[in-house]
C-alpha cells in the first residue's frame, strides 16, 4: 500500500516529474503538487477546493478523486491523469520559473481535460 503523499515519478519526454497528491482541511481540498527533478525548488500546486458544483474526497469519493456535479471525474492518483495535467499546465504557461510554490486553482485545468474527453457530435 502506498503511503499518503509519497512522491511518485513521471517521465514526460526528457523531463522527470515528481508528484504528490494530498488532502487538506479546512476548507476541504485536494492538492496535486508537481516539480521537475531538474528544478526541485520550483513547485506547481494545483488546488481543487470543494464548492458549488465541485466535489473532492469524501462520501463516495476516494482519496485523490475530484469531480464536478456533471459527469466530469478525474483520479489524481493515476499517472495518465497527472500527465494530462502536466501537458495542460505546460500549454498554458503555468509551470513555475523560480524557486517557491506556485499555487493555482486546478478546476480550470480540470474543465479543459474533461472537455477533451467528451465526444463531439
Amino acid at each position: 500500500m502506498r503511503r499518503k503523499r509519497a512522491p511518485r515519478r513521471l517521465v514526460v519526454d526528457d523531463t522527470v516529474w515528481i508528484w504528490t497528491v494530498g488532502h487538506l482541511h479546512p476548507p476541504c481540498r485536494e492538492l496535486l503538487t508537481l516539480r521537475s527533478a531538474d528544478t526541485p525548488h520550483d513547485l506547481l500546486r494545483l488546488v481543487f477546493q470543494e464548492g458549488p458544483g465541485r466535489v473532492t474526497q469524501g462520501g463516495t469519493m476516494g482519496a485523490g478523486q475530484v469531480a464536478d456535479t456533471g459527469d466530469g471525474y478525474l483520479n489524481l492518483n493515476k499517472p495518465g491523469v497527472v500527465r494530462r495535467f502536466v501537458d495542460e499546465a505546460t500549454a498554458r504557461g503555468l509551470l513555475p520559473t523560480a524557486p517557491g510554490v506556485r499555487e493555482i486553482d486546478g478546476w480550470p485545468l480540470f474543465d479543459a481535460l474533461v472537455a477533451k474527453e467528451k465526444p463531439t457530435d
